[in-house]
């Protein structure tokens, strides 16, 4: 989609030099286990990247694996070390006058205990004495569990941004099922690590299989220029929310001269929409938020770190990139806006747009993880949503449906695979994975169809600069060449979690109601959470599930059939179908049996599709 002639140059080797910079150790063989003996994380496997890029991957996206598979020990300022390589994040570590301030403790138990063990080898058992979550996301805070000794509750500072424990516990809450899926295809789990295969998803190399955990924090951020002095450090903070996560924050140290940029500015362009799924981010705001940044700390800092990749050093350096990357943003969310005054669609404006040459040839601007393109299309969704304006797109028939009439009209499905074959031979893979796909919906036994298709993808993905696409691309030729495509059918638990508030659990329990069971049924139920001192009021009528919270039974405004009084903990034991002694009802006890018995336990049978 650039400009051929304005590319990054091979020959710089800046990045490679910053990568590898303040080196102590590496972990020797980077294997980490879990108490089983189960492998959560493997980054040997990707020694092959050590070779030369293959014809099986894009040139670029090698290098990019490359530098993103270094790991080990790295110091990369006075008392400041960063874990790297060990899993898709970053572990960055303080340290103070009492013991250490860990950063973002990676994705799993396991993989954050042997970052913390490699930092323990070379600068002593030093205790953890604060965390910092510097945002919503679990490759930051999944691995807590792992650095921290198993409690309920910690007297040391764990500091996140506002919003933080509501994002955390709610960003898969409504379609958690959809966006694991997803998120296989896009990090390229099932994909064997190789020329051939996974070479990383372009802001690191994999996802660890280990085990998460959240444990809350006890000290919130909540607004711009506060400063706090943790274990002896002086940290200012910079709340960055609605950015690249609903609640995110960045941080500066400044007796270190070090800025923690979280996760605004990194080696790649990032996600505006991810593919894996999530509301569309404020592209404009986050540009404003890193121009900000650059107000508040460029012009001190000597070291800036982020959640992910290797750091940059020296005040004009950090001013650059910061400075550019805010421009990155900027840039294609108001020319997006301007071409779609102009009446094009995300798809047309995707097609045309290309980032200016100054920027088309940093390396940090190339899209290794987001990409101009489904950047641009996410952006059009926020604004205008998935309709193109287009009265012919209005009302289309569904996959299934369109797919049996392109056969019919092109002389049946063997005509269509010859067709599509023919493009592809032709250079037009793109065309030849619609025909093709077509093909398949209509007949998903059909040998030949998923033959082609799954040689389409695999070109497609060897040729993609964007690691997220390529294991999009190869994941569905596996399953294509495995015999089918996967069926999005599985096993559906209610997911409730102790950490989730009770309007998550009912917000899920109403995303879960079985509309046809329920459109007879009419009936409401109280429930007294009586540690929470809240009341709620859950309303079954007209096949949907709706509720209400007061203070006070009288400021409910409700005549339910059953009131239930119990603690917010005996509250989940009912919702998951135990039956806690401690409960109180007042009431028909069977309308809780009948509220759980409406609800889905497996998916719709209906086909989901990517």
């Amino acid at each position: 989609m650039s400009n051929q002639q304005f590319q990054p140059s091979f020959a710089d080797t800046t990045d490679f030099e910053n990568a590898k910079r303040g080196f102590i150790d590496a972990l020797s063989p980077c294997i980490i286990r879990a108490a089983s003996g189960r492998v959560v994380w493997n980054n040997d496997e990707y020694n092959f990247l050590a070779g030369e890029c293959p014809p099986t991957a894009n040139p670029k996206l090698w290098r990019q694996g490359q530098l993103l598979s270094i790991q080990g020990l790295f110091k990369s300022a006075e008392g400041i070390y960063q874990v790297r390589g060990f899993d898709l994040s970053n572990m960055t570590i303080v340290e103070g006058k009492e013991g250490v301030i860990v950063i973002d403790p990676l994705t799993s138990v396991e993989t954050a205990a042997a970052a913390l063990a490699l930092y323990r080898k070379h600068r002593g058992d030093r205790k953890v004495t604060a965390v910092i979550y510097s945002h919503s996301h679990i490759d930051h805070f999944g691995g807590a569990q792992g650095i921290l000794p198993v409690a309920k509750t910690h007297s040391i500072p764990l500091i996140a941004p506002e919003g933080f424990m509501e994002e955390a516990t709610s960003e898969n809450l409504y379609l958690g099922n959809a966006m694991r899926r997803r998120a296989a295809y896009m990090y390229g789990n099932r994909i064997p690590k190789g020329p051939k295969g996974q070479i990383g998803c372009g802001l690191g190399m994999c996802v660890p299989s280990g085990v998460n955990s959240l444990v809350p924090p006890n000290m919130i951020i909540r607004e711009t220029g506060e400063e706090r002095v943790i274990d002896g450090v002086r940290i200012v903070f910079q709340m960055v929310p609605e950015s690249e996560a609903p609640s995110e924050m960045n941080f500066y140290f400044p007796d270190q001269r070090a800025l923690y940029i979280a996760e605004c500015a990194v080696h790649s362009l990032h996600n505006i929409i991810t593919l894996r799924g999530a509301q569309v981010r404020d592209a404009k705001g986050w540009s404003q938020y890193l121009d900000e940044s650059l107000v508040l700390f460029g012009k001190e800092s000597e070291v800036m770190l982020a959640g992910h990749a290797w750091p940059t050093w020296g005040h004009a350096e950090i001013a650059k990139f910061i400075g550019d990357q805010r421009d990155l943003y900027a840039y294609i969310h108001d020319q997006t806006v301007r071409l779609m005054n102009h009446g094009m669609t995300g798809i047309e404006i995707a097609e045309h747009l290309t980032l200016p040459p100054s920027l088309q040839k940093s390396w940090f601007a190339q899209g290794f993880y987001g990409s101009v393109s489904h950047n641009v299309k996410g952006i059009y969704q926020r604004y205008l949503g998935w309709f193109d304006g287009n009265p012919a797109h209005l009302w289309e028939h569904p996959p299934k449906q369109s797919a049996k009439r392109y056969i019919e009209c092109m002389g049946g499905i063997d005509e269509v695979v010859r067709k599509a074959e023919g493009f592809a031979q032709a250079g037009d893979l793109r065309f030849a994975a619609t025909l093709l796909d077509h093909a398949v919906t209509f007949d998903p036994s059909h040998t030949g169809a998923k033959k082609a298709l799954a040689s389409v993808f695999t070109k497609l993905g060897y040729g993609s600069e964007n690691g997220t696409w390529r294991n999009f691309y190869l994941t569905g030729a596996m399953a294509l060449l495995a015999g089918n495509r996967p069926d999005p059918r599985q096993s559906m638990s209610t997911g409730l979690r102790p950490e989730q508030s009770v309007e998550q659990w009912l917000t899920l329990l109403s995303i879960r109601l079985d509309g046809v069971k329920a459109a007879e049924e009419c009936f409401s139920i109280d429930f007294h959470v009586t540690d929470e001192q809240r009341w709620w009021h859950v309303n079954i009528s007209n096949a949907a599930l709706t509720y209400r919270n007061a203070a006070t039974k009288e400021e409910l405004h409700s005549e339910a059939s059953l009131t239930l009084t119990l603690t917010k903990s005996e509250l989940l034991q009912v919702l998951s179908g135990g039956n806690p002694v401690g409960v109180s009802y007042d009431g028909d006890r069977d309308l809780v049996h009948k509220l759980l018995s409406l609800m889905e336990t497996t998916e719709s049978p209906g086909k989901t599709r990517l």
